[in-house]
């Protein structure tokens, strides 16, 4: 999973189709939210500081030894988390304790998926683009909502990354995901003139006949795994680029 920062013009095309990049900064959704959340304090804070508290779930339980930063300033597409950081790790019970921050307003809040370079975080606004804003008060804990980490390892079968292939009887194929419900896909054009033929199209099975008539040129596609409980478990790692011939 790579850092896409310095395509960010590239990934801000592309959001309204995928909600958002996917890579290094992946995951813009399910991610830990800064409005108020109740919660039971594990630890107190600091006189004259505040705390941070929040869970860290994959597939609806708890993950351990997880990093979590609070970012004085967070940038998306550039520098990514800044300034004043501060950090914690989960504990058995998936839950993690940032301690005695100085109040004030933190730009962002990332968790580390496992043991990649990758991360999720809180966003806000139009497309999920801008940052999260959480606001640390004096004496207080600040309780953030559930980060749902999910993983970039679903294996697409076909196309293969790379082909040439005909739009005519195309079925798309991928490897059925461990407690996968169902899954999303969006298959779209390089070429942004044509609207995309599928997007977050959900189906229920490891594959899908393309029903639609497909235009010659290049396409990229994606797939996602979600839970019953529809949370994401897993989507693939880049998107898979081929040719309609």
């Amino acid at each position: 999973m790579l850092n896409r920062f310095v395509v960010a013009l590239v990934c801000l095309t592309a959001v309204l189709a995928f909600n958002g990049c996917t890579k290094k900064d992946s995951a813009s959704s399910r991610t830990a939210e800064s409005a108020p959340v109740e919660g039971v304090e594990k630890v107190k804070p600091a006189p004259g500081t505040g705390n941070v508290q929040g869970k860290v779930l994959y597939n609806g339980a708890p993950v351990e030894n997880i990093e979590v930063k609070l970012c004085e300033t967070f940038s998306r597409f550039l520098s990514g988390c800044g300034g004043k950081i501060y950090t914690a790790k989960t504990d058995k019970e998936g839950d993690f304790v940032i301690t005695n921050v100085p109040p004030k307003e933190y730009e962002g809040l990332t968790v580390r998926v496992f043991e990649t370079d990758s991360y999720v975080f809180a966003t806000t606004g139009i497309a999920g683009i801008s940052s999260a804003k959480y606001n640390v008060v004096a004496d207080k804990t600040l309780f953030v909502r559930p980060t749902h980490l999910f993983k970039g390892d679903l294996q697409v079968v076909n196309p293969k990354a790379g082909s040439t292939v005909s739009g005519q009887d195309l079925e798309l194929r991928w490897e059925p995901y461990p407690d996968a419900r169902y899954y999303k896909f969006t298959l779209y054009p390089d070429n942004h003139q044509i609207t995309p033929p599928y997007t977050n199209q959900r189906v229920d099975d490891a594959s899908f006949k393309v029903n639609k008539p497909l235009e010659k040129g290049s396409y990229r596609f994606k797939v996602e795994a979600f839970n019953k409980a529809d949370e994401k478990l897993s989507e693939t790692s880049d998107d898979i680029t081929f040719t309609i011939n």
